[in-house]
């Protein structure tokens, strides 16, 4: 080799060598192999592909004269799988084409055609480092020929120093954007961990991804109960848009993310058949490409995160990962946001109705400290707020230990309990109260929730029932009384050759007196029992007397309608001790209802058997049957069940029934079907 062309080789190493080793940055050096590799062998365009470990493009440039062209990686991968290029990755081998219309090899374009660009001459040569192509490079020349065995000399010591380099910087640009990757992860797990309001989190996680991805756009969709998505926040360009779109369940790619829990990439979304345009596409942006990674919370889809246009065109190899990653991050974040959401409104709301409530309500620790109390509890009790909060929840009303325990213990197991009390307001004045208590979390710690409710009203209509009551009995009992003897004295001056019409006269009407002598004996009864005082004298007696007795006074109603009575009390039944009359009139009672409400022509059977101690008494008919939301409550006092054919009556029978039955020790209790 002559001395000057040497010299003229060593020069264009030198420098070929010297601009690509002051460059690290992937597109800088490719860039620069370009413009050195046109520089020193000509032609009027130049093009790059560099892969990966498994041989798949990567990165990819095209300058065309002095342009540089972007967005290219996608349009080279056909030339790498078909092309020229292809097979010299494929042949590892370098080659000259004088006619690009000659050679079988070159992947003909358009632009190739004769009546445009037509012929060319091309050399395209692989980049290889360390034994293993890392890339390939060609140069087009407009001109068939133009290129010699000169051209194609240089063209390979040009891919000898290109190919460490390139090797270099790609290793360098996958480690700058790992580096990325990882802080970005890093930088998300600790940013996302900062805040429990959902907006922060969303904007946190959003921020990260547009900083990891290098992307345009992204955003967030929340599944909603009826599975659609609904966008609830979003950063970048066009954001606005993009909030509060909603997707229906399974429809388009994010639909799609959802259903199937597995994340997508989808560089054209063009080419992409789940993509659809009227879902998948925002006012005012134009979708080129996108990636989106499903939201688990607890093993399920709560979301979905996606990623819009990556700036340079194509994402990353592992875009897709760090999606992934970042919404593992931002699941359970997202969940404990919106819990932490839930809770702070549920918290208002409890805030708004303890204020709000007609009743007086306070907070108190386990040893009765008010800690807080409702503008109520201030104006009943005339005490201003800060005083409550200085006093013992003993200082307002006298508690009643029986029934909340003296260590609480009822409380704490989680029972509500309930008492009558008094209130003492600032001003000296006693106020009578219904007081209920309960165990509440209030701010994370378990309290003491006491309601207060004002009973004067009630306790004023007690008091006027009570008042009714006694003048009835009292008012009552006299003139019934003189009616009773006169109809005894009538009963015995009565000849007995008198009218069959006239003894039945005197018979209903002696048994109409002795109806409204139970119902007064039973209306004081039950206000002596509901004052705490105890049955009258009771004697042992047989319960078949008792029972005997009972059907005497009620067989005339059930032969007038035609209904059988049957005693199915069994043989040796002991003796009961019993306040007799009180027993009988419950009877009494019980099998006067049962007639009311079994249809004539039916049947009413008393039963009774030993039970330990005790005697269990029962009375079944075949009426129609009481349903189990009432079966509770038919025993209080003035209630009735509700019917179209219901018979009339006070609602007082069967509360004396209970009052009596419990005032002996006993109980009482319903088993019924309705229908």
């Amino acid at each position: 080799m002559p001395g000057d062309e040497l010299r003229s080789s060593l020069e264009l190493l030198y420098n070929v060598s010297r601009e690509l080793a002051s460059a690290l940055d992937l597109h800088t050096v490719l860039q620069r192999v370009l413009f050195q590799s046109l520089k020193y062998v000509g032609g009027e365009r130049g093009s790059i592909v560099v892969l990966d470990d498994n041989g798949k493009p990567v990165e990819a440039a095209i300058v065309y004269g002095k342009r540089i062209l972007d967005h290219t990686t996608q349009q080279l991968r056909e030339t790498v799988e078909h092309g020229l290029a292809g097979w010299v990755l494929r042949q590892r081998q370098a080659v000259l084409v004088p006619d690009t219309s000659q050679d079988k090899r070159w992947l003909r374009r358009p632009d190739d055609a004769a009546e445009r660009s037509g012929a060319k001459s091309a050399i395209c040569v692989p980049l290889m480092a360390r034994e293993r192509p890392v890339g390939v490079l060609t140069l087009v020349h407009p001109t068939p020929g133009a290129y010699n065995d000169e051209h194609f000399s240089l063209m390979q010591a040009i891919a000898d120093q290109a190919g460490i380099a390139v090797l270099n910087a790609r290793l360098y640009t996958e480690s700058q954007r790992q580096a990325r990757v990882m802080t970005s992860l890093a930088t998300s797990a600790a940013t996302i961990n900062l805040t429990l309001r959902l907006d922060e989190v969303l904007h946190r996680i959003l921020t990260e991804i547009i900083k990891a991805l290098q992307v345009e756009t992204v955003a967030i969709a929340l599944i909603e109960p009826d599975g659609a998505l609904v966008f609830k926040a979003a950063n970048g360009k066009q954001a606005e848009s993009v909030i509060g779109k909603r997707i229906p369940a399974g429809q388009g790619i994010l639909g799609w993310v959802a259903s199937e829990g597995q994340g997508v990439i989808v560089p054209d979304v063009s080419a992409e058949n789940r993509f659809l345009p009227g879902v998948d596409q925002f006012p005012g942006m134009e979708v080129k490409a996108l990636s989106a990674a499903p939201i688990y919370a607890q093993g399920r889809v709560i979301g979905v995160l996606e990623a819009i246009n990556p700036v340079s065109g194509t994402f990353d190899p592992d875009a897709l990962l760090v999606l992934t990653g970042i919404s593992s991050l931002a699941g359970s974040n997202i969940q404990h946001a919106q819990l932490f959401e839930r809770l702070g409104a549920a918290h208002q709301r409890y805030r708004e109705l303890f204020e709000d409530s007609i009743d007086p309500i306070l907070i108190t620790n386990w040893e009765g400290k008010i800690l807080e109390a409702n503008h109520q509890a201030v104006n009943i009790s005339g005490y201003a707020a800060q005083q409550l909060h200085e006093m013992s929840i003993g200082d307002l009303h006298l508690l009643d230990q029986t029934e909340k325990g003296a260590d609480c213990e009822s409380l704490k197991a989680g029972k509500t309990c309930d008492y009558e009390s008094v209130l003492k307001s600032k001003a000296g004045q006693e106020i009578p109260i219904q007081v209920y208590v309960r165990k509440v979390v209030f701010e994370d710690r378990e309290l003491l929730q006491w309601i207060l409710r004002d009973i004067t009203e009630r306790k004023h209509l007690d008091n006027l029932r009570d008042d009714l009551t006694a003048m009835i009995y009292h008012d009552l009992r006299s003139p019934l009384a003189n009616i009773i003897s006169s109809l005894d004295v009538l009963a015995t001056v009565l000849p007995p050759e008198d009218s069959e019409m006239a003894q039945s006269v005197l018979t209903i009407a002696r048994r109409s007196t002795a109806r409204i002598q139970r119902l007064i004996s039973s209306l004081l009864d039950v206000n002596r029992l509901e004052s705490g005082q105890p049955v009258g004298e009771r004697q042992s007696i047989a319960f078949s007397v008792i029972v005997e007795e009972a059907f005497d006074a009620v067989r005339p109603i059930t032969d007038n309608r035609h209904q059988s009575l049957f005693n199915g009390l069994v043989a040796r039944l002991p003796p009961v001790f019993v306040d007799t009359d009180m027993i009988r009139r419950v009877l009494i009672n019980l099998l006067e209802n049962a007639s009311k409400y079994t249809p004539q022509g039916g049947t009413i059977e008393t039963g009774a058997k030993p039970d330990g101690d005790w005697v269990q008494a029962w009375i079944q008919d075949n009426g129609p049957g009481i349903p189990i939301a009432d079966q509770e409550r038919i025993f209080d006092k003035f209630t009735r069940l509700k019917g179209k054919d219901s018979p009339s009556g006070l609602g007082v029978g069967l509360a004396f029934c209970r009052l009596a039955v419990q005032g002996h020790g006993g109980r009482i209790w319903v088993e019924s079907t309705s229908g």
